[in-house]
């Protein structure tokens, strides 16, 4: 379609006018196609848009859910002051495997822990373990269980947290009550619970661009 070549121009007239050349996070989408990843990384753009919202947040702690090949784990950890350490979830062995290479060899190993294991059963490890709070929370993995993670994002969180939820568009779909696709449905509770929350002030944002229709929630925890 024609807007989609428009808005593949766009971000591609975005990234090279803002976006220095990065070498580390190249090798990073090549070495998770050549894994066999699936293409759900976030665009350049994007994530020099979490880069700066963590650095805007001031964040020192960061919680990931959904690592895939870490290359949002990679913006968001140089995000990081010294000191600073983002936790990320990732439930399947060989996309862990691929984000550890990609983060040791932009030298951020030190400041990145990767648990691998279905989030669900992470989530309550970190709390148990007296983990957090986090000031900073992003939320990119399965969407059925959105509902669940942002339960656990509120645990973990404190007065002042960020937290932002990925692929909320679902290329228009959230807007259809009657969708019975699991995504959809996860995502649209996902905003109901955000909407009811008595401690969240949240908007969401719709995007598109290289990686087509879609967008951003953006939520702060209250006191």
């Amino acid at each position: 379609m024609a807007n989609e070549r428009a808005w593949d121009a766009v971000d591609g007239y975005f990234c090279s006018t803002l976006l220095p050349a990065d070498d580390v996070l190249d090798q990073a989408l090549r070495d998770s196609d050549a894994a066999g990843l699936p293409a759900h990384h976030v665009a350049p753009n994007q994530g020099a848009l979490l880069h700066l919202l963590a650095r805007m947040q001031g964040a020192r702690r960061i919680l990931e859910i959904g690592t895939l090949g870490g290359y949002s784990t990679i913006w968001l950890a140089r995000a990081l002051p010294a000191g600073g350490r983002v936790v990320t979830l990732e439930a399947n062995p060989a996309c862990a495997e691929v984000a550890r290479i990609n983060i040791a060899r932009a030298g951020l190993a030190d400041r990145v822990e990767i648990r691998t294991g279905r989030a669900a059963d992470s989530l309550p490890q970190l709390a148990a373990e007296g983990v957090g709070p986090f000031d900073f929370i992003f939320i990119d993995a399965d969407k059925p269980s959105n509902p669940l993670y942002l339960e656990w994002a509120m645990t973990l969180s404190r007065p002042g947290t960020a937290i932002v939820g990925d692929n909320v568009v679902r290329n228009g779909a959230v807007a259809d009550a009657a969708s019975s696709d699991a995504n959809v449905v996860g995502v649209r509770r996902f905003f109901e619970l955000m909407a009811a929350h008595p401690r969240l002030s949240a908007t969401a944002i719709q995007t598109v661009g290289s990686k087509g229709w879609d967008g951003f929630s953006l939520a702060i925890v209250g006191d």
